[in-house]
């Protein structure tokens, strides 16, 4: 059996890659005070048609639909802002009284072809902070990710911003926005969208180097006040960063700020984080008035990007316990046991294999030491460690050796 087509297995050490973007990802989160929230993976079609937009590409195309044995139709999330929404209704997080303010780690799904760095499922990462239309929640949650970034140690990326504006913004620019999209040649697809949501259109990465003649949205007095003060407090933040006039994210949701965060080391699909503001999403959702900003980033691209600059994460030291002789395995096991409480990072084979397969399965495994025990060691209550690394090798005394290691480690 093979796995469907756009879903893979991610052994190590892509695996463990992850992780440490995950973790790294979590201290962050820590540090500005965000909490997790897990969402379900299952949702009913109908949060991601409402929330999302019927014009979406996600839920046009993209959308894992399907109804079950209640003839309920059901979808695997594409991604995460709507399900946090529902959660926030749902659970009436806003009369709590504590901040509003979560994190995501999961994976989500979409029915595209894959490419790369997405898959079908693929794993973001996101944050949401929910109930002020303050820029200064838009400037924190950019500083975040781009805090996140330079902790993993990723260089090659520009961060670029843009207002949409209000709904009364974009009422008016409408029909400037029409007229001259009208004029261009453009893909069967934008055609369709220029009636039905031409902001949309400006999304388009076909057409996207036909829109340099396009006039910009003008804002109105509060919208251009809040991108004045985003773009103070990023510059004070010493955050570099573009304006980017044309960009509008692809999803109906959006208000005001917008922002990606991109690459030109991975190709055509360029963005590997993004988001923006989100005023009215909530309250057309049935809750209470609750503007709020968020993004989210692909984990999987993030790790392609480590993997251009050379990024290389630091596992913890591997000790490898060894018998000359399977007659020393339980002293050997009581050795092992006791690094393990003491926190060092051990393994071992098989204490009936010869020495050198035992050697071997160390090396194999990326052990830094190997911790021989043979009769001499035996008898003298000693243990050789051996840096497989350099080949040095040296005794210590079995009472003292965990604290030894833990110096040298």
């Amino acid at each position: 059996m093979n796995t469907v087509r756009g879903f893979k297995d991610i052994i190590y050490p892509e695996s463990f890659k992850i992780s440490e973007i995950e973790r790294i990802s979590r201290e962050v989160f820590e540090i500005f005070n965000y909490k997790e929230i897990r969402i379900p993976t299952v949702e009913y079609q109908e949060l991601f048609i409402k929330s999302t937009g019927e014009t979406t590409d996600i839920v046009e195309k993209e959308m894992y639909k399907f109804e079950d044995a209640s003839k309920r139709i059901l979808a695997l999330r594409p991604e995460g802002t709507p399900g946090v929404a529902r959660a926030y209704i749902n659970n009436n997080l806003n009369i709590k009284g504590e901040n509003t303010k979560y994190f995501y780690i999961g994976n989500m799904f979409r029915a595209e072809r894959p490419q790369a760095g997405r898959f079908r499922e693929f794993e973001q990462i996101g944050v949401e902070y929910i109930g002020t239309n303050s820029a200064f929640s838009d400037a924190e949650v950019i500083i975040m990710l781009d805090t996140i970034l330079k902790k993993i140690g990723i260089k090659s990326y520009q961060i670029e911003i843009n207002s949409i504006g209000c709904f009364e913004c974009r009422k008016k620019y409408r029909e400037v926005l029409i007229e001259n999209l009208k004029k261009l040649e453009l893909c069967d697809l934008c055609k369709q969208r220029i009636e039905r949501n031409p902001l949309r259109v400006l999304d388009c990465k076909i057409d996207k180097e036909k829109f340099s003649s396009i006039p910009s949205i003008h804002l109105c007095g509060n919208c251009q006040d809040h991108h004045k003060t985003l773009k103070e407090l990023l510059t004070k933040s010493n955050v570099d960063y573009k304006e980017n006039k044309l960009l509008v994210r692809g999803l109906d949701y959006y208000t005001r700020t917008v922002f990606e965060f991109k690459t030109a080391e991975l190709g055509s699909q360029d963005a590997i984080a993004a988001g923006g503001r989100y005023d009215d999403l909530i309250k057309s959702m049935g809750g209470p008035n609750s503007p709020s900003v968020g993004w989210a980033m692909g984990a999987e691209r993030i790790l392609m990007l480590c993997e251009k600059e050379n990024i290389s994460f630091k596992n913890k030291p591997l000790c490898f316990v060894i018998t000359a002789d399977q007659k020393y395995s339980e002293y050997a096991f009581e050795l092992l046991s006791s690094l393990r409480n003491s926190g060092i990072k051990s393994d071992f084979s098989s204490f009936h294999q010869s020495l050198k397969s035992q050697m071997r399965s160390a090396n194999s495994n990326g052990a830094r030491y190997a911790l021989i025990i043979g009769e001499e060691e035996f008898i003298s209550n000693t243990v050789t460690i051996k840096d497989l690394s350099t080949g040095e090798q040296s005794k210590k005394e079995k009472d003292n050796l965990i604290k030894e290691l833990l110096k040298i480690i």
